[in-house]
């Protein structure tokens, strides 16, 4: 273990700095933190000594250096004059803390415990009396207190349009302690905070909308670790665009209210019996007696580590399942479970005499209630996480407690509301809340596993005995308890037919994809890791037909090297089982920075230094990274996917670092090597003619495409109803690059336009032959392939491209959306 900052107790009496220090220790749990006391000028006698101050720091000082906290105003004069007489190298390694005795005292052994730097250690002192001064007196903005200079400082904007959430926010703090240097943010927008950037807790607290500017501050002389918490900012925003996976964005999601007052959350209509669910019962109130101190913070460490065990084990179940963005809201969960903010709390309830299940349950209980005042309803619904989270850690420490049965995949579960690890555990036919939100990431993760469910349906569903016959439709909230038998036929009616829909994709999934006439349309996944390729797998994909790399370059303070990436791409493929993949480069550059390979500042990220662009500007990357995907070429079909590709000269440098990878590595081509080019801009599109010389393989980017055709930027909700891929000059863009593959050359599209209704049948009509989606897309997509005449999709495909509106081209195709 790293040696730990020292820490000096200055104070007028002997006997509270001792009573101090014994409180404060009960907090380390063991941790060597070296505590000095330099207090009173004698047993009796109350005063403080200078050169006995600077003696204390002597003795407790070390390569970390000290943080001095003093008790009253002389306290300070007496341990100024002590920095007076240590040598330069000895005062700059010393901290005089403004912060209180007692408070401080407790947040920087905490803090030091945990191998915080002394300004880390300085800043947890600081914030002694946050919990009081904002339970009595709550201010708008408080100054920074964990810098003693004047911070550095950057900002980003929130362009989630769901704001800085609970998953953004738990990646960003995860950037911050990756960085491990103390951070704090502050909203320049509504001027909340500043917070500690490492409390996930406390950075929810901050209210961020989408649009909001935050503000990063951090010590002065770290230029390297703010650059990396922006770029990290700039990443995580990025990757969370609006309409991600088609299961997160609340927009394009049920929001209908029915009579019945439920609303509706994920789509199915279901007919069954009522079997209510009662989750997992907290203990009521404090238990009696009086509190062993130390055997409580035993239980409450014992029972946060039984909960990240169990939520981890939840997680991974949620990636195989869901995929590994709906499975990313357990990262949040467990940044809460070791958030510091909360722990501390809890610790300091404990040592002032409350149980463990109290402690925590006042301690995260402050931390909702302030995210259940926050002015925005999604991030007001985030204090559901806490509240699950309170009821998981209170229901581990009861000794008899159990989990609750994970259901009955026949019944309707009717509940008061559900944790997120419940939505990943239990078995249902569907769910109805009687309270809860469409937005709750319990509901989320309902919506990913195909469970219909209603929420808000009010208590009084809560009343209906088990085994009442209940029908709800998730996708309008439609709920009627005891229904009569016409509304039984209606519901059942509707049911079967999305039954008889889910059970066709299920069963051909695993089989090719070919329309009524005998085209075959290859089905392929999109991954971001290895959890997505065992998912595309069980899916049935045929293919990865986009591999996204980057998860390999973010979140790190170096490029991974050659072996890195050559196990990484290796593990992939097994996972597929001697499936096609396609490996596309690496997309980052000015929207997406690495931190570790800067690139000029631009006014316009999007259109600046990106994709293709940035691999050719860092040659040193881009050969390691084809060197990589060239070895397991050797093992495996490989396509090369070259993104946002704008020129013929790019191409062919791009085709000539290539083959030089492949005669470095000495063994010839691979056979089952090839080569693609990403469509992603207008001027691709328009000349694929010249580029399909240098290419076995198009594919197109719906998204990008959409944008830099329309104008209109991916996540601007100012633009939004103007980014549509049915937009006719968008599916004109991939008529032309069909026209101009030719035979030789495959078209492909990547973007989940795919799997909207109607565009597969769209998409074929205008020639592509090559389909690939979110991995629980993929058998609903070769559904519509096989529903789909080839002949006649390209007749309408032929009316659709003289349509002018996209309602209108896309009406071609779902005459239900003709306005």
């Amino acid at each position: 273990m790293s040696e730990t900052v020292g820490i000096v107790v200055v104070s007028h009496s002997r006997a509270l700095a001792e009573a101090a220090v014994r409180l404060a220790g009960e907090m380390a749990q063991g941790a060597p933190v070296r505590i000095g006391v330099a207090a009173g000028l004698g047993d009796d006698t109350f005063g403080t000594d200078a050169v006995a101050i600077a003696d204390t720091i002597t003795e407790v000082s070390g390569p970390a250096g000290v943080v001095v906290l003093m008790d009253l105003g002389s306290a300070l004069l007496s341990a100024e004059m002590a920095l007076e007489m240590l040598d330069d190298d000895g005062r700059d390694r010393v901290i005089l803390s403004p912060a209180p005795l007692v408070e401080g005292l407790v947040g920087a052994v905490v803090a030091a415990a945990g191998g915080a730097d002394r300004a880390g250690v300085a800043a947890e002192a600081a914030a002694g009396l946050l919990p009081k001064s904002e339970h009595l007196a709550p201010a708008p903005s408080a100054p920074s207190a964990s810098f003693v200079d004047a911070p550095l400082t950057g900002a980003f904007v929130v362009t989630d349009p769901q704001g800085l959430h609970a998953r953004p926010a738990a990646a960003l703090v995860g950037v911050v302690r990756q960085v491990g240097v103390p951070a704090e943010l502050r909203n320049r927008t509504t001027g909340a905070g500043p917070v500690p950037a490492g409390s996930l807790s406390r950075v929810a607290t901050l209210g961020a909308l989408a649009g909001h500017e935050i503000e990063v501050l951090v010590p002065p002389g770290e230029e390297a670790a703010l650059a990396r918490i922006l770029a990290g900012a700039a990443e995580i925003f990025a990757a969370f665009p609006s309409s991600a996976s088609g299961t997160v964005d609340d927009s394009s999601g049920p929001s209908g209210a029915a009579p019945s007052g439920a609303l509706a959350a994920s789509p199915g209509v279901v007919v069954g019996v009522v079997r209510r669910f009662g989750g997992r019962a907290e203990p009521a109130g404090p238990r009696g007696g009086p509190v062993d101190a130390a055997a409580e913070r035993r239980r409450l460490e014992n029972a946060l580590t039984a909960v990240s065990a169990e939520v981890t084990a939840v997680r991974d179940r949620a990636t195989t399942e869901v995929g590994a963005a709906e499975a990313a809201i357990f990262d949040a969960h467990l940044l809460l479970l070791d958030d510091p903010e909360l722990r501390s709390a809890a610790a300091t309830r404990i040592a002032a005499g409350a149980d463990a299940e109290t402690a925590w349950a006042e301690a995260i209980g402050a931390a909702e209630s302030e995210w259940r005042a926050l002015a925005d309803p999604y991030l007001r619904a985030r204090a559901e996480d806490l509240a699950a989270l309170r009821t998981q850690v209170r229901t581990a420490l009861a000794p008899s407690s159990g989990p609750e049965p994970a259901g009955d995949a026949s019944a309707v579960l009717v509940a008061d509301g559900l944790t997120p690890v419940d939505a990943v555990r239990i078995e249902a036919a569907g769910v109805v809340l009687a309270h809860g939100s469409p937005t709750a990431h319990s509901v989320l993760l309902l919506r990913a596993r195909g469970i219909p469910a209603v929420v808000a349906a009010g208590d009084a569903v809560l009343d209906v005995a088990d085994g009442t016959p209940i029908a709800f439709d998730g996708s309008t909230g439609e709920l009627v308890v005891d229904p009569a038998p016409d509304v039984v036929e209606r519901f059942g009616a509707a049911r079967g037919e999305a039954a008889g829909r889910r059970r066709a994709a299920a069963a051909g999934a695993h089989r090719p994809a070919r329309t009524i006439d005998g085209v075959e349309v290859r089905v392929g996944a999109n991954l971001a890791g290895l959890a997505d390729a065992t998912a595309a797998a069980a899916a049935g994909a045929d293919l990865a037909g986009l591999v996204r790399t980057e998860f390999l370059f973010l979140d790190r303070g170096t490029a991974p090297d050659v072996d890195e990436q050559t196990e990484a791409y290796r593990a992939l493929a097994d996972a597929l089982d001697g499936r096609r993949l396609t490996l596309r480069t690496l997309d980052v550059g000015g929207d997406k920075p690495l931190a570790y390979a800067p690139v000029p500042a631009s006014d316009n990220p999007f259109l600046g230094v990106r994709g293709l662009r940035f691999s050719l500007l860092r040659p040193d990357l881009f050969a390691a990274q084809l060197t990589a995907i060239v070895r397991v070429a050797h093992e495996t079909p490989v396509t090369v996917l070259f993104p946002m590709v704008t020129t013929v000269d790019e191409l062919a440098a791009a085709r000539a670092a290539l083959d030089e990878a492949v005669r470095a590595e000495k063994r010839g081509t691979p056979p089952g090597l090839e080569v693609a080019a990403m469509v992603e801009v207008p001027s691709a599109a328009l000349k694929a003619a010249a580029l399909a010389p240098l290419v076995d393989e198009f594919s197109v980017g719906t998204n990008d495409l959409t944008q830099y055709t329309l104008a209109a930027a991916r996540g601007d909700e100012g633009v939004a109803a103007l980014g549509t891929p049915w937009d006719p000059g968008v599916l004109r863009l991939v008529g032309a690059v069909c026209r101009a593959a030719g035979p030789s050359t495959r078209v492909s599209v990547c973007g989940e336009f795919a799997s909207e209704p109607g565009a597969a049948a769209a998409l074929i009509g205008l020639g592509v032959r090559e389909l690939s989606v979110a991995p629980a897309l993929v058998p609903a997509v070769k559904l519509a392939v096989r529903e789909t005449t080839t002949s006649e999709a390209a007749r309408t495909a032929a009316e659709a491209l003289n349509a002018p509106t996209a309602a209108k081209a896309q009406a071609f195709f779902s005459p239900s959306t003709q306005p």
